[in-house]
This record gives C-alpha cells, structure tokens and sequence, in this order.
C-alpha cells in the first residue's frame, strides 16, 4: 500500500488491490510503440513517452499513461501534428516565441523548456512562451529540466475551459497548472508543482472510475451549487478555483488561473479563456477563436547569476531541513517538502511497478489492438 503524506499537502493515489502493477521500462516501450504507430519519429516517441510516464511515477495518475488513449484521439481527429516542424517565431537574447505546429505538448515543451535553458546559460535568464501546442502532461516534468543545469525551472500551460471564476457561473479558465522546481544541494529539489484549481479534472475522471464521490469545494453544478457529483461538468456544471468558495480563497486561486491564462497565451498568441482548445478530442472546438492552439510558459533562471550556486544550494538544504524539523500538529509525523511525496512515489513505482485501474487496462488493451501493438504483461 502506498504511504500517504500524513498531514501533507498533496493528495496521492493509493494502490488499490484491484489495480495492476505494471513495470516502467515495459510501459515506457509500449508508448513509444503507440506513439511511433500514430506517426511519431523515434525521437519524439520517446520524448513524449518519457514525459508522459513522469506523471505515472510521481503518482499524478491522472496525467500519464491513462491519458494515452487521448492524444491518438487527438491525432485521428486531425488535431494533432505527429511530425511538427517546431519554430522559434520571435527571441531576444533571454526570451523567445515557440509555435508548436500543432505537436504533441509532449514534444513541443520539452523543446521550449530547451530553449529557455540555453538561454539562461548566456542571459542568466530564459523566458518562453509557446503558441499553437497541445497538452503537454505535467508541469513538474518540464520545470525539473532546468534543476538538472543548476537553475530554477518554472513551467505552466493553459487548459480548456472548466472552471468558473469566482462568483460566476460561466467556465472561462482551465485547471491551469504551475510548477517551480529549485535545486538543492545535498537535499533533493523543491518541487511545487500544482492546478490552480482545488483539483485537477483528472482526479474527477479518477473518481468516476472509482465510482466515488469528489469532496466539497471541488465543484459546483449549473447553478452554482456546491456538489459532490464527479459527473457534473457534463451537465453545465465547473470546476472551482483552488480554494472552493470566496470565504477560502477562491479569489487567490482564480488570480493565480488567470496570471498562467495571460502569461501562456496571451502573451504567446495562443488561445486563451473560453477558447482554449479541449483535450477530448470528442468535444466541439469553440468559435471565434482568437489565436492558435494551447499556450505553454516556460522559464529557467542560473543561479549563479543572483549568487554563487554552492551558497544558494547551501542555504536551500539548510531552508529545507528547517522546515522539515518544524513542530507537526498533534497525529502527524512531520512536515513534507513540496516535492517530497512524489520523489517518494518515483522510487517505490520504479522498484515495484506502477498501478493501473482496470479500466485504464481496458482501454489500453483496447488501444494496442486497434494500432496492433503488443500490450506488456503485469509486472
């Protein structure tokens, strides 16, 4: 049974007993199989899939390999470019304008998140916004590329539409998530990767295969009702801002939607708000829109262009073990690090497998027929 944080921060699936276990390295090469089928260079499946599966290992389940299924969707109804010819369309020398020719976001952040990095290796700074991308998994895996170089890594990315604003009925922002990755020393790297939601629609999509309930605060029906029903944004209902209502934030969490909505989008000439394109590939587009495809914002900052880097990762150990030794309230063991539980679930998924729902089975079983790709066996 996986541990859950006690008195932490992030909310991490469990196994379940029904769930099968599945080894990375074989899941790793039954993705690049799909990917390749679908029109994929070697090179791009395997980015995506190593993207793609960061999100199973960390334990956010509902951004890996269950979302497979999407992005062929997502090719078939020609909304997804397998052979993108990315661009940079605009740059100075510590910024840069991506367009993605409609590429897998799984392909196309790795390749701004790049030039963000060699750019902050000349300017002390990189800046990138991306135009014209799909879904590009989670933040977290982006923003740790920058920690490989000794920089602080930031990522974001606009989603479609599913979360009403505070005190409005209308769905105008996406989950829109933001992660801040930051080297430390001889401790492991802070890593806040989050939906500027109270949760992200994969949890809901979780739920409803689990045939549970979402607790209070994570949604409200078409008329602005709290509800608990996972169902509900397929009857009008929305997502909420991380918060849940005016009385707990929600004002903050709608604020920190918007801010990733302006900084990917607008400022990339991507689309924005209501018009940001869905990930189902089922959904209608939305009309009238006003720029190209999914927005992405990427940043990587040198440390040794503030400070020498061995001082700042010094006193980042130092900050972490504070805080890590801070008094728990009374029931819990100890204070986490953002960051802690994922690495946690990293190490426990690459030694023992990582779990899979069986209706994510189904449907990859499913998958593999249709493109005549082996499926792997359980670990």
């Amino acid at each position: 049974m996986t541990r859950q944080p006690e008195g932490g921060f992030l909310l991490l699936s469990a196994v379940n007993y029904m769930d099968m276990l599945f080894a990375y390295p074989r899941l790793l090469a039954f993705t690049i199989d799909i990917f390749k089928k679908i029109g994929c260079s070697d090179t791009d499946a395997h980015t995506a899939s190593v993207a793609l599966l960061s999100a199973d290992l960390r334990g956010i389940d509902s951004h890996g390999v269950a979302r497979l299924i999407g992005y062929v969707r997502l090719r078939d109804a020609g909304r997804a470019n397998p052979k993108p010819r990315i661009s940079i369309i605009h740059e100075t020398p510590s910024t840069a304008v991506v367009d993605g020719d409609s590429g897998l976001g799984l392909v196309v952040a790795p390749f701004a998140m790049q030039v963000a990095i060699e750019k902050a290796a000349l300017a002390g700074t990189g800046w990138v916004s991306v135009q014209n991308s799909n879904h590009f998994g989670i933040a977290g895996y982006h923003a740790l590329q920058a920690v490989k170089r000794d920089m602080i890594g930031i990522a974001m990315t606009n989603a479609s539409a599913l979360v009403a604003p505070t005190f409005s009925l209308e769905r105008l922002l996406g989950t829109n998530p933001i992660c801040v990755a930051v080297p430390a020393g001889e401790e492991p790297p802070f890593v806040a990767d989050l939906a500027t939601t109270t949760a992200a629609n994969g949890k809901l999509e979780i739920l409803q295969r689990k045939n549970e309930e979402a607790p209070l605060g994570w949604i409200q029906d078409s008329q602005g009702r709290p509800s608990t029903n996972p169902h509900e944004l397929k009857t009008g209902g929305a997502l909420l801002p991380l918060g849940g209502d005016r009385d707990h934030g929600s004002h903050k969490g709608y604020a920190l939607g918007a801010i990733v909505d302006i900084f990917s989008a607008v400022l990339s000439g991507a689309n924005y708000g209501p018009w940001v394109p869905p990930f189902p590939a089922y959904v209608p587009m939305p009309t009238g829109m006003p720029g190209k495809g999914i927005g992405h914002f990427f940043g990587a900052m040198r440390i040794d262009a503030f400070r020498p880097a061995a001082d700042f990762k010094h006193h980042m150990d130092n900050w972490i073990r504070r805080f890590r030794s801070a008094t728990p309230v009374p029931g819990n063991q100890s204070v986490l690090i953002p960051g802690d539980p994922e690495r946690e679930m990293e190490a426990e998924r690459l030694a023992h497998g990582i779990p899979l729902l069986p209706a994510v089975v189904n449907d990859l079983k499913g998958l593999a027929e249709k493109l005549g790709v082996a499926f792997p066996d359980p670990a």
